[in-house]
């Protein structure tokens, strides 16, 4: 039998015994009570044009025009993708009124490659004008009228959580803002009341009513950069913003935050402050590249910091306090893989990370177990225990239950016993090794912990794993210009066994642009003033550490790591804070060491909230 077949029937013996309901609910990798986004990969840098979508409008993006008006005419839904090429859209464009001296054949290829360095990008990240066209780029806000991807749900929920997280709400959904709400981040109102959607708007008015899908206009008056005018272009032939989401999955926003509260809340700051005090600042093309490592940043540290929740609450039951919640601490390699002993420091820490997180999908898995019998439990059911915007009253009642701390506990965990019991003897002739977990009483006597690592193998671990790991290489935008991380690939001896496998190891680093944004968000001052503050170098690794738990010099919890290598990795930084121009130090002495920002802020005072 092989691997797939084998697969799919396992499910169907689980389903037998579970039920079509149940096991459609827990044979998945998500659990958004902990983490509203899909466990596996996303691209982040199509994340923003999604988010500007439903900030405007207050839904999620349903169906648009881009198809229609670049790949129309006969063939399948896939065909049609095919036909979206970088040629055919310059070719488009190049018919259009707007756009005189582009109709030879170089002009075109010129007009494409200028859509392809600013506009839009082509599948798994490929060159060349031939290849179908996958994902827009946040260079105007009109690039929310463009479908790409077509469906909102290959972002894998990311927008939504940034969204939710942003708005800062109550209530199950989020919903559009009324006139006068005092809110950084208005919901379905105008450009000049969300800090993020205003510094992407240049040129938009609105001529009729505010939920229209027509009524964002550009005043062709206005002076914009060529990119922005490029994606106005491309957003016009598109006649109007897409659909809002039809379907059994709706167009509301869900209002469900990660359970790293601390984390969300710092995300939601590093935004607020970068934008407001540099959107019109910093130019244009490199601002949105910053606005990428700010996201790579700020996503990386609340996953990071909710598998360390996670991990916790499998041992105690209750999810930390927020004053309590901490990113993962791991080694920066500052030489970006240059000097070797630093590499490998960093290779071992993220290594280290790695094994601590194969138990991940199983405390996910017994999660959603104990989360369905519990909403089927009428007792429990009544306690009506509020699961959104943090579900963090819902999972410390499973952890009580988990650890028998409640009366519930004895029915759920006694209902969980028959069907582990059930489920063992299903399994026991095509899959002995799950059925033994189900009863091997005297390694694990909670039957939750047996079923969910029974599951997890029958699911297969290397699959759920590596949907774990493709989610924070995602993150943390892996060898990407604007990201925290690189991989690649080693030959390493397995211990024991004496043979040498290939494997991929990542790092993590700090890219230019990274430290360009995080030089630039932590010398602004708290509150609304338009000044700098004094950051001294120091404090800026200090920050580094306990914001998000970058390693500089200092070692992460559990690694010994010689003075030596962490003075020349802090020494390193030093230089390479020294040549982007972000660094000032007249003399050794560490008190006259400080950084400074490559772009100044306006001298005119702030009016905005505090």
């Amino acid at each position: 039998m092989s691997p797939s077949s084998k697969a799919t029937s396992s499910r169907a013996i689980v389903e037998d015994v579970l039920g079509r309901h149940m096991t459609r609910e827990i044979w998945t990798a998500n659990f958004d009570k902990v983490l509203p986004v899909s466990v596996q990969h996303f691209d982040l840098s199509a994340v923003l044009p999604a988010v500007f979508y439903m900030f405007r409008f207050g839904q999620r993006r349903g169906k648009g025009k881009f198809l229609d008006a670049f790949a129309s005419g006969e063939g399948t839904l896939q065909i049609r993708k095919r036909k979206a090429t970088i040629d055919r859209i310059a070719n488009k464009l190049a018919e259009t009124n707007s756009f005189e001296g582009f109709c030879s054949e170089t002009e075109e290829a010129i007009l494409g490659d200028l859509l392809l360095c600013f506009c839009l990008e082509n599948a798994k990240h490929a060159f060349g004008r031939k290849e179908p066209v996958q994902r827009v780029a946040p260079a105007h806000y009109m690039s929310s009228w463009i479908d790409l991807p077509d469906s909102v749900a290959h972002l894998r929920y990311v927008p939504e959580m940034i969204v939710a997280m942003l708005a800062d709400q109550d209530g199950v959904h989020v919903q559009q803002n009324k006139e006068g709400d005092r809110t950084w981040f208005a919901i379905g109102r105008g450009f000049e009341d969300n800090v993020l959607l205003n510094p992407f708007q240049q040129g938009m008015v609105r001529r009729g009513e505010l939920g229209s899908r027509t009524s964002d206009r550009f005043e062709e008056d206005t002076e914009v950069g060529l990119d922005q005018l490029l994606m106005i272009r491309l957003a016009q032939l598109m006649g109007s913003a897409p659909d809002k989401l039809r379907g059994s999955e709706g167009e509301r926003i869900s209002n469900q935050r990660p359970i790293s509260e601390r984390t969300a809340k710092n995300f939601s700051e590093d935004i607020r402050r970068f934008v407001r005090f540099y959107a019109d600042i910093i130019p244009r093309h490199a601002f949105v590249g910053l606005m990428e490592s700010c996201i790579a940043v700020g996503l990386t540290t609340i996953l990071t910091s909710t598998i360390e929740i996670l991990l916790d609450w499998a041992e105690t039951g209750e999810i930390r306090k927020k004053n309590e919640q901490e990113p993962t601490y791991l080694f920066v390699d500052c030489s970006n893989g240059v000097n070797r002993r630093l590499r490998a420091i960093a290779e071992q820490s993220m290594d280290d990370f790695m094994r601590r997180i194969q138990r991940v999908p199983i405390i996910l898995m017994a999660l959603r177990l104990l989360d369905w019998e519990s909403r089927y439990d009428l007792k429990i059911k009544a306690l009506e225990i509020p699961t959104k915007p943090y579900a963090t009253s819902w999972l410390n009642m499973l952890g009580d239950l988990l650890n028998e701390r409640r009366e519930e506990a004895k029915a759920v965990l006694y209902d969980l016993g028959l069907k582990a019991e059930t489920l063992a003897e299903r399994l026991e002739e095509d899959y002995p090794e799950a059925a033994h977990t189900l009863r091997n009483i005297e390694s694990q006597s909670n039957p939750v912990w047996r079923i969910a690592e029974s599951l997890v193998s029958l699911q297969g671990r290397k699959n759920t794993l590596a949907k774990l790991i493709v989610l924070i290489d995602s993150a943390m935008l892996v060898a990407r210009p604007n990201g925290i991380a690189l991989k690649r690939s080693a030959t390493r001896m397995v211990a024991g066994i004496g043979t040498r496998k290939r494997s991929e190891i990542r790092s993590l680093i700090l890219t230019d642009a990274v430290l360009d944004y995080l030089v630039h968000l932590h010398v602004l001052p708290s509150g609304s003033r338009k000044s700098l503050r004094v950051l001294s170098f120091r404090n800026f690794i200090h920050v580094l550490y306990k914001r998000y738990g970058f390693c500089v010099d200092v070692a992460p919890p559990g690694m010994t790591i010689s003075n030596e290598i962490l003075q020349e990795n802090r020494a390193i930084l030093e230089r390479r804070l020294r040549d982007l121009g972000l660094f000032v130090g007249v003399n050794d002495a560490e008190e006259m060491k400080r950084l400074q920002p490559r772009f100044d802020l306006a001298s005119e005072d702030n009016n905005g909230m505090d």
